[in-house]
């Protein structure tokens, strides 16, 4: 599959553009579409390779989450991002569509506060899970006492 036919293919589908930059289609979507586009990506584009997830916080526009999958045959990949809304930000777990998911989406929750919903074991993996706060936040107190880690 080309991008170009992949390109047609999301638009046609979800309604939305997919900018080809940096070797991968990037698709903009909506905390609604997250999951649906994920297993469309997956089934239809033949994205079976999770490469990462993760997020950035933009600070006065928020958190947006970002994943990339690959069609590793076709030599296609797909950037999703999404951006969070303000407050607790909330995104769809993609667990269910990717195992390779688990870890990472853990990893935005622990170090940037990101829950993902329906997530099976949505607990810290880096930190301990007295720790309060999210180290990655643009709002996170970095000189905020702590007792040592070990």
């Amino acid at each position: 599959m080309t991008p170009a036919e992949a390109t047609t293919r999301i638009r046609d589908r979800f309604g939305v553009e997919a900018a080809e930059t940096s070797g991968a289609l990037t698709v903009s979507l909506g905390g609604e579409q997250w999951q649906p586009f994920a297993a469309f990506a997956k089934s239809d584009l033949g994205c079976l390779y999770f490469n990462w997830l993760t997020a950035v916080d933009w600070k006065e526009q928020g958190l947006e989450v970002l994943c990339r999958v690959e069609n590793l045959s076709a030599r296609l990949a797909v950037l999703m991002r999404s951006s969070l809304p303000p407050g607790t930000p909330h995104c769809p777990t993609l667990t269910g569509i990717y195992r390779g998911a688990d870890w990472m989406e853990r990893e935005c929750y622990d170090l940037l506060g990101v829950i993902f919903d329906g997530h099976p074991d949505l607990r810290r993996i880096l930190l301990p899970q007295d720790w309060e706060g999210h180290p990655l936040r643009k709002d996170y107190a970095v000189d905020t006492p702590h007792t040592p880690y070990r």
